[in-house]
Parts: structure tokens; sequence; C-alpha cells
């Protein structure tokens, strides 16, 4: 999938290195982990259930690549979280990356995504409270502030579309 600036495009199970590298960047690791530095192998399992993700259901993880060089500047996709029905939009990007509205304009594409292909009638996505810049790109998504609640022991806030 293209967008104007980017490209998405599901990750392979031999990019552990690649994805590692940005889930254990300081700014990613601190709201996805929890700060936690995850090892490779806990890679090499997201990536394998990544890969299952796509063959069953046609959704997972894609690497977010600038369109004008191939960079890898992060990852946006769906992903189960907290007992809910269906995946929620996740998106991390490397932080020399962000505040440039590349997790928007990869969230959006994502977007279109669940409602066209995937036939959803809604999307949520969770952000720690203190995340204020996932926060921002949620409403810039038209996506509206639903709940917070205590998510693994933090302030977590939901938000929600729905998709007419």
């Amino acid at each position: 999938m293209n967008t104007q600036r980017l490209k998405l495009i599901p990750f392979e199970i031999q990019q552990v290195q690649e994805l590692h590298h940005i889930f254990t960047q300081p700014y990613v690791r601190k709201y996805l982990w929890d700060d936690q530095t995850i090892s490779m192998d806990q890679t090499q399992e997201i990536l394998e259930t990544n890969k299952k993700y796509f063959e069953e259901s046609s959704w997972g993880l894609w690497q977010i690549r600038l369109l004008k060089d191939n960079s890898l500047i992060g990852f946006v996709g769906l992903w189960p979280f907290f007992e809910e029905t269906q995946p929620q939009l996740l998106y991390g990007l490397l932080p020399e990356y962000s505040k440039f509205g590349y997790a928007t304009e990869a969230s959006r594409c994502i977007l279109n995504y669940a409602k066209k292909d995937l036939g959803y009638s809604y999307l949520l996505g969770a952000t720690d409270k203190p995340h204020l810049n996932s926060q921002k790109v949620m409403e810039r998504l038209g996506m509206s502030y639903l709940e917070e609640r205590i998510e693994n022991g933090k302030s977590t806030l939901f938000f929600k579309i729905i998709f007419h």
C-alpha cells in the first residue's frame, strides 16, 4: 500500500534485526514496551505471529518506508490488545521521523484498509495517558476519546473511530 510519501509493506520473518532496532529505541519502547528492552527472541516471536495473522486474517504489522529513498522509519498496523474482539491500530516511528505527519499518514492508510478491505465498522486505538503525541495522531485521524482504563497497572486512553 502506498500513500503520498510512504509505502507500507508487511514485515517478513527475516526482518528481525530491523524491527528489533525500532522496538528498542528509547522513544518507541517507552510506551510500547513500558520502557523495557525486549529481546531479539521476543521480536522473532512477534514476526512469526505477524506472519500467522497475515495468512489467517490479512492484517498485522507493516513496515513504514519512505517512498523517496526506501528508508525504514517505523511500523504501523493492527494488533490484538486488551481482550478486544478485533485488533487495534498500532504505530511507532523512529524518533528522527516523528513530528512530520508520517504516523498520521500511515495510520490513515490502515484505517482505510480496515474499513474497505477488512469490512470493519469501527477501529480502536489505545495509548498510555502521558503519550500526548500518540493522542494527537488519533485525534487527527478523526478518532474520538472513548474512555480511560487501567491496563497492566497504568492509565490507558482508548480512542475509537466509527466508519460510515
